[in-house]
């Protein structure tokens, strides 16, 4: 953003500042009031706009939940969905039942990926998704995607995503920085995982985070790129090193894309060529044959995307082989976050 950008918007991050202060005051003070649902709710979110790696964790919380048995749904706006005021049901946990353009990237990506194991519902709604979810689905625990800011709905573990690869952007709210809310906010998180936490900041940021809150649960976790598939496939590849040991490209439409390219790299992708999209961009043919024509002309023999692209890119034409890298997220201390949120709703 130039600087007569900011100089302009600085007033509204100023009155948009105020108005959040104000609402968590009043949230405090009981004059708002979250509500119970009458099952266990494990929020998942974060302070800052943009990719912090939330969405891998939401489909590993939804997956140790959904082992011990749990029927368990995922909560979640569906941003970018054609209809937002619309209740769509994604997945009833078995199968899916809307497309990608109806529940929008994330909601769909979650949705195929937790098939079998947990429902995914998109409301903006949460406390009225979260009754219909256990009256029509039977749901037995909630997961909410993306809601730290959502506290109409109250929850029994409230959890906080924080990447330290760009923590708190440049410290201002929306729409000079990117921060949702002030830093200080972070004191409402009954536990903080930080993402990408081999970023050359971490023991800094667990530090702040520590003074900030002291006591708090710190996690550390970071990506790992797990597998490669084909686009429109579900079979990974059984040999990737060839892919690997040629020059390739990558696109991508997500909240932090340099994270993206660089695992690429660090997990020994050749990369001779990248492009950035807006966060959940919608693909056209015209997008794809511009950027495969520059990606060749950068000598690359294939492209990548994430699994979160992908469920858009799926339908288009590629003239170069297109693959899907797969990432997980994985923890330091893994048993220790798990044993938290098994004592959350009293299974441990």
């Amino acid at each position: 953003m130039n600087r007569a950008a900011t100089v302009a918007l600085t007033p509204v991050s100023f009155i948009y500042d105020i108005v959040v202060r104000a609402r968590n005051i009043f949230y405090r003070s009981g004059f708002f009031r979250s509500r119970q649902v009458g099952v266990p709710v494990i929020s998942i979110g974060n302070l800052t706009s943009g990719g912090t790696g939330k969405t891998p964790f939401v489909e590993w919380t939804a997956r140790a939940l959904s082992s011990l048995g749990l029927r368990v749904c995922v909560l979640t706006r569906g941003y970018g969905r054609e209809n937002p005021n619309q209740r769509v049901i994604a997945s009833d946990g078995t199968e899916l039942l809307a497309q990608v353009a109806e529940a929008g990237d994330e909601a769909f990506m979650l949705a195929e990926r937790l098939k079998g194991e947990a429902a995914v519902v998109c409301d903006s709604d949460r406390v009225s998704a979260a009754h219909w979810a256990i009256e029509h689905l039977g749901s037995e625990v909630l997961v909410l995607d993306d809601a730290f800011q959502h506290q109409r709905i109250a929850r029994d573990l409230n959890i906080l995503a924080v990447d330290a690869t760009n923590p708190w952007g440049n410290g201002y709210s929306l729409p000079v920085g990117i921060l949702r809310e002030p830093i200080h906010e972070l004191s409402r998180a009954d536990c903080v995982i930080i993402t990408r936490a081999d970023a050359d900041n971490s023991a800094r940021l667990q530090h702040e985070i520590s003074k900030i809150h002291p006591g708090v649960p710190i996690f550390l976790s970071r990506m790992k790129q797990t597998e490669l598939r084909k686009l429109g496939t579900n079979s990974s590849l059984p040999n990737p090193r060839e892919i690997k040991a040629s020059p390739v490209a990558a696109f991508c439409g997500i909240g932090n894309p340099e994270s993206f390219f660089s695992l690429l790299r660090t997990s020994g992708f050749s990369l001779n060529y990248q492009q950035i999209f807006h966060d959940h961009h919608n693909f056209t043919q015209a997008d794809v044959d511009q950027f495969t024509r520059a990606a060749q002309s950068h000598g690359a023999l294939s492209v990548l995307t994430t699994a979160k692209d992908a469920v858009k890119a799926r339908s288009l034409n590629f003239s170069v082989p297109c693959y899907v890298a797969e990432i997980e997220i994985e923890f330091d201390s893994e048993e220790l976050l798990r044993k938290l949120i098994l004592r959350t709703i009293g299974r441990e």
